[in-house]
């Protein structure tokens, strides 16, 4: 994919036109009560409209200052930015370079981050100072590391990237890049054990917006609404789309459930794909019915086994809105499955991409009966290149060219796939598999009931029992037991929570998906010791 020409395309295309609108929020404008449209500086946050020329001309001057700065083909840049205009910009010259980003949690701390930087030998790294990071311990701990640009205050031994990028060239001469090059390498986590890097090269750029253009009907009318960290494959579809389609991106610097709807109503967002658990800290809040979504086309929840009744919840708030389900990893350039517009079928993540080959296997790779449950594999040249310096992972996830995706689903006559979970949500209760997302979904029907997480946990007598955490509506009054009678009515006995723990709140990811690691860490150490 040649980004240098896209932007130099579209930009002439659509040269005063909005790509970025940056929504910034600040920290005490949570539940605010304030509904009418905001004007640029007034109280609730700032905003920035870039426009398509004004895009390109901040890429391009970006890409030269990086250059500058000794980066060249091959070269690995960080990015560790908080969601704002730098991280699309970031992105988008190391491209035009044909480097190759390496994006960072803006979450992550310094042991993570030193993790991650020596592991994909970074050169150079763009950064906003946070108190909690030490740039220091970084320059002394990753080898590779040459340059250090900082986003506003830049101390000793670091170079400002306004300063930089103020003195660079805005005309940008194009680089030789290949398909096969690298072009990115994407953490799945900031551990600080064993980092595991997707590496994607210059041809994956292709996959997502091959499948968006065949899934959905995006157009330069549209107008999209970014709450997913830019570090996140899902950020990068965001920017990807703007360039690409032409659209409008509005851009939050965080998720704010207010803010999010704020967001729609004042800039007619047409379109947006977010998390399950969005959704779900949208539907609570009271205001809801006070905004105007009508502007809304369709609407996609991804990156977790979902509810049909959150989203079905969530579109009586935007009738005119169609409902969709997506699916994808980041080792293959999603989405790689999604539900057809024409289908109301959101139980199923839709139907296979047509640049991708998706089957259900068995554990011994056997291709299994249309209705039964196996493990989903996928192949085609959207699965990655590799896992970055990892040839035993790589080898163990990718077999005979078809990736483990380590998702149990099954897929009907019409074609339609289901998630049934993740291999290790299976619970085994005496002999009896069950599926962890068929409760969460069974409960989730209660009236009550805002949040749902369910794992299994040791037992003796039966090997596994089920266990759900469950976040209740405002104003609800529920007891483990009343919600263990509504299961009742809905489940088998062995698939009824035999322990369920009301929260205030549940755990999340950056992302926003439901952290059931830590779940299972508190439910373990919960556990009374032999």
């Amino acid at each position: 994919m040649d980004i240098k020409k896209i932007i130099e395309k579209t930009a002439a295309q659509y040269s005063a036109k909005p790509a970025f609108i940056f929504s910034a929020i600040r920290q005490d404008s949570w539940r605010s009560g304030s509904l009418p449209v905001r004007q640029a500086g007034a109280p609730g946050g700032k905003e920035e409209t870039i426009s398509f020329a004004d895009l390109k001309r901040n890429v391009f001057k970006l890409a030269n200052a990086l250059k500058s700065c000794g980066v060249g083909k091959g070269d690995k840049v960080g990015i560790y930015l908080p969601n704002g205009p730098e991280y699309a910009y970031s992105y988008l010259a190391c491209f035009c370079l044909g480097a190759v980003a390496v994006p960072l949690d803006y979450m992550l701390k310094t042991d993570e981050l030193l993790s991650c930087l020596s592991h994909s030998e970074t050169k150079l790294l763009l950064v906003k100072i946070k108190p909690d990071v030490s740039l220091e311990d970084i320059r002394r701990g990753v080898g590779s590391l040459k340059q250090i640009v900082c986003l506003g205050e830049a101390p000793d031994a670091t170079l400002s990237y306004e300063e930089v990028v103020a003195k660079a060239e805005e005309n940008l001469t194009a680089s030789a890049i290949q398909d096969s090059d690298p072009a990115l390498i994407m953490y799945t986590s900031g551990t600080t054990g064993k980092p595991k890097g997707i590496l994607l090269t210059y041809k994956h750029l292709e996959g997502s917006p091959e499948a968006m253009q065949y899934f959905v009907d995006l157009s330069d009318r549209d107008i999209k609404l970014s709450a997913i960290p830019l570090s996140h494959i899902a950020g990068l579809i965001y920017i990807q789309n703007c360039i690409i389609f032409g659209i409008t991106l509005v851009i939050m610097e965080r998720f704010n459930p207010f803010e999010f709807l704020k967001n729609v109503m004042q800039y007619r967002v047409t379109c947006f794909h977010i998390v399950p658990a969005m959704y779900t800290a949208i539907l609570t809040m009271k205001e809801i019915e006070r905004f105007d979504l009508s502007s809304l086309r369709w609407v996609v929840v991804f990156g977790a086994p979902s509810s049909p009744e959150v989203l079905e919840r969530f579109h009586k708030y935007c009738p005119n809105a169609k409902l969709l389900n997506g699916w994808g990893m980041t080792e293959t350039c999603p989405p790689n499955t999604v539900t057809p517009l024409d289908s109301k079928n959101i139980a199923s993540i839709g139907k296979s991409a047509p640049h991708c080959n998706i089957k259900i296997v068995d554990d011994k790779g056997m291709n299994i009966q249309i209705g039964q449950i196996g493990e989903i594999v996928i192949s085609g040249w959207v699965v990655m290149k590799e896992y970055y310096k990892d040839p035993q992972l790589t080898a163990e996830t990718i077999q005979n060219g078809w990736l483990h995706t380590g998702d149990l689903g099954r897929v009907d006559t019409d074609g339609f796939y289901y998630i049934m979970g993740r291999k290790k949500e299976m619970i085994k209760v005496g002999g009896q598999i069950v599926f962890a997302p068929e409760v969460e979904t069974a409960l989730h029907k209660h009236e009550g009931v805002a949040e749902v997480a369910v794992i299994g946990v040791a037992d003796d007598l039966r090997g596994e029992v089920v266990k759900a955490f469950v976040v209740l509506k405002e104003g609800t009054k529920l007891s483990a037991e009343d919600i263990r009678y509504f299961a009742k009515d809905h489940l088998a006995n062995f698939k009824v929570p035999h322990a369920i723990e009301i929260r205030d709140s549940l755990p999340k990811n950056r992302t926003g998906k439901i952290d059931k690691e830590q779940l299972k860490l508190s439910a373990l150490s919960s556990q009374p010791s032999a």
